[in-house]
Formats: C-alpha cells, structure tokens, sequence
C-alpha cells in the first residue's frame, strides 16, 4: 500500500513540475495582426545591411501584437571576435533594462502592503537620515567648493522609482558630486548589495529630493529595500516573485552555468565602453553586488515573458502578478510640472517619467513614432524595449553596441510603425 500511495505521489508531482513549465508564447501571422510582412522585411533588411557594413555585431529583434509574436530575427554575430552566429536564445547585458523587472517587483510589495511609495528610504536603510545635499560654490576666483546642506525633505520610495531622489551616477556628466563618485570607487572590495547602498548614502546627493529629474542609482538602493523587505538577497526575491514563475529561466545577475557562456552576446572589441570609467561587464565572473537598476542579463524570449505580463494588465498563464490599476499608476506621470530635468536627459521631448520607465505623454513633438501611454526604456549595452497598450503590442531589441544604441532605438521605433497598417 506504501509502495503504491509512494508511486502514485511520484507520479502526481513529476505532472505537475511538467505543468509548471513555461508554455511558449503564442505566434500568428505578421497579417493577422495587422503588421505587413512587406514591411517587417524592410526592418530585416536594414539591420542585415548594417550588420554586413560593420556597423553592428548582430541583433535579436521580437515584435507581438495582440497578444501573439509576429516577427522574431536573429542576425548576424553572437560574438563578432569569434564569428559564431547570432541565436534567438542568445544572452544579453541588459543593464538598465533590469530597472523596470526591479521596480515591478517593488510594486508587487506595494501592492501586498509591505511598503508605501510615500516612505522614507531611511526607513529601510538608516543611513540615508544623514545624507547631506551637494551644493557647489564658486569663489571670486572662479575655484569650486562644494558646501554640504541638510535635504529640504526625505527621500522617498518614489524618488527612487521616478529618479527623483537626488542620486546620480558617476560615469557621465559633470560636476563636483560627479566627481566624488568616481572618486569613491563604489564597488571596489565587491560590496554586497547592503554595503553598496551604505556607501552610496556617504556621498552628497546632486540635487534636492523631489526637485529634479537625474539618471541614477536609485533603483540600485530600491534593490537593497526589497532585500530589507523581504529578508532574501534580491536575485532570490526576483526569481521566487517574478523568474521562476513567469519561466524567465535565463534571467539572473551572472551567468554561473558554463554551458550558458557560449550563448554570452559580445559587443565589438573597439566598443566596450558605457561611459567614464565604465567598460562592458563580464557577466561569467559572479560577484556579491546584485545590481538592480543595471545588473541583469537576460534573452528576448525571458523578456518578452516579462512584458507580455505588464501588456496583459498583470497576468500571464493564468497567474496575476500586478493589478492592471497598478500597471496603469506605474505607466502615468510622475513629474508633473514641478520637477525639472537635469542637463543629461534621457527621457527625450514627448515624454515624462513614471515608475521604472519612460513614458509619452503628447502625440507629437518626439522625433520618433509611437502613441500616448506608451512605455519604453533601454540599456547601456544597445538593448531596448516598449509597450504600446493602445496598440496592444511589445518591441523587444537585443544587441551589444553601447556606441550605436541610441540610433537604432529612433530607428526601430519609426519602422515598426509603419509596419503597422490595420
């Protein structure tokens, strides 16, 4: 009787670890959801041109619509140094791609009650109720200070989401607080994520909280509050809320498996750096720092799981993940007309800022298409994606050119458009 309650209990969880298995993501038709095939072609066309110039190594593009994959190409070269090809399952540098995974993840926890977007940071990580305001000074002969002032309010929860919270990075631009992070050698010793967000804490903020819109760290330190949230290192945490569940199985901060390195996308040899001090990471060398707001590699095919969730209003395989209210919140505008840009914006005219990503807010005035309520960002690596929820339909482009990202992101915008014909 044991032996039989033993096989049948053998049998009933090998079924369901069969069912637990991620199914593929529907495909259709370029027609049957409104896109020209003849057009896609021109896309195709294009990067194959480019890719046989030199421009690019290679590229993995992946295009749905109403709910169904009508257009996913790989190109060229995995690794240009070697010449082996590019494959659909091939491993990107996401950098700030992992921005908008870590920030869903937060708003998982807002939604359970566990944190509240109006809480101080200092609240999870005490050392930031005395981080200081740099305000640099400029003496009669032209010498600049820099004078520490006390913030006019607290850091917040959504500062870190919007980049608001007066954080910088210290790889691009100017600046005397700029300069003090470069000087400080964040991650010299390999800090976990707790001492990283401590030293971070040590450095004068660029701006006032809540004042000014500046490309940041700041979802480095969010990554850190889920730690403290939660209790586990933030990979366990992604992988338990988000990874596993959703089948995003070659999503992580480092590529540990030694079978996976093959499948490691390359960039040029002579286009490795991402900014002052900054060259492409090694992602096959594990680290103790779990970056959240840059740190993740990933396919196309883990990140198209990830937005066809966010597309879905929050579901995916019958499993809900966000509230679609919430999805909503977090695709809305967080800046209003109070908070003002910084001179290094990324955010680019026609759009503002929500919760982890980009967002349109007029119908014109961007040099590239795309509706109102649309949501996008990108990484330093070349990498980039979108949702339209008006036209129900996610862009995911892989590629590992930090030189040439931009130009493709306008490029691929405009041409995905106009293959839009019903």
């Amino acid at each position: 009787m044991r032996t039989k309650l033993a096989a049948t209990t053998l049998v009933l969880g090998l079924l369901l670890s069969f069912q637990a298995v991620a199914e593929p993501l529907p495909t259709a038709p370029p027609e049957s959801v409104g896109l020209s095939p003849e057009r896609l072609g021109r896309i195709t066309d294009v990067l194959r041109g480019d890719i046989a110039k030199g421009a690019i190594p290679g590229v993995v593009l992946l295009i749905s619509r109403h709910g169904k994959i009508a257009y996913f190409e790989s190109l060229g070269n995995l690794d240009p140094q070697a010449k082996t090809l590019m494959g659909k399952d091939a491993i990107f540098r996401i950098y700030s791609m992992s921005k908008p995974i870590t920030t869903v993840c937060a708003m998982m926890l807002f939604e359970q009650g566990k944190l509240a977007l109006s809480d101080p940071v200092a609240k999870y990580i005490p050392d930031f109720k005395d981080v200081k305001v740099g305000e640099e000074k400029r003496d009669a002969d032209g010498k600049v200070t820099l004078d520490l002032a006390a913030p006019k309010r607290p850091m917040t929860i959504q500062d870190l989401m919007r980049h608001t919270s007066g954080l910088t990075y210290g790889f691009f631009g100017e600046g005397a607080v700029k300069k003090a992070y470069l000087a400080s050698n964040l991650n010299a010793g390999d800090p976990d994520n707790a001492e990283f967000a401590n030293r971070l804490a040590k450095l004068p903020l660029v701006y006032q909280p809540g004042t000014t819109w500046e490309y940041s760290q700041a979802t480095d330190v969010l990554g850190r509050v889920i730690e403290v949230v939660t209790g586990k290192p933030l990979y366990q945490t992604l992988r338990d809320m988000l990874f596993d569940p959703l089948g995003m199985t070659d999503t992580s901060f480092y590529v540990a498996d030694a079978v996976k390195h093959s499948r490691l996308a390359e960039p040029f040899s002579n286009d490795r750096t991402i900014g002052a001090g900054a060259e492409v990471s090694d992602p096959r060398i594990a680290r103790k720092y779990e970056s959240g707001g840059g740190g993740l590699v990933a396919t196309a095919m883990d990140y198209a799981r990830f937005l066809q969730m966010l597309v879905a209003g929050g579901t995916l395989e019958g499993r809900r993940y966000l509230g679609p209210k919430t999805i909503a919140y977090m695709a809305s505008d967080h800046m209003g007309d109070a908070i003002k840009r910084s001179p290094y914006d990324l955010i680019g005219p026609g759009h503002k800022f929500g919760l982890g990503f980009a967002v349109r807010t007029e119908a014109g005035v961007s040099p590239v298409a795309g509706s109102v309520g649309d949501y996008a960002w990108g990484g330093a690596g070349g990498t980039y994606f979108w949702v339209d929820p008006r036209e129900k339909m996610f862009v995911v482009f892989m590629m590992q050119s930090p030189s040439k990202r931009a130009q493709y992101r306008f490029l691929l915008r405009n041409m995905v458009y106009a293959a839009i014909v019903e």
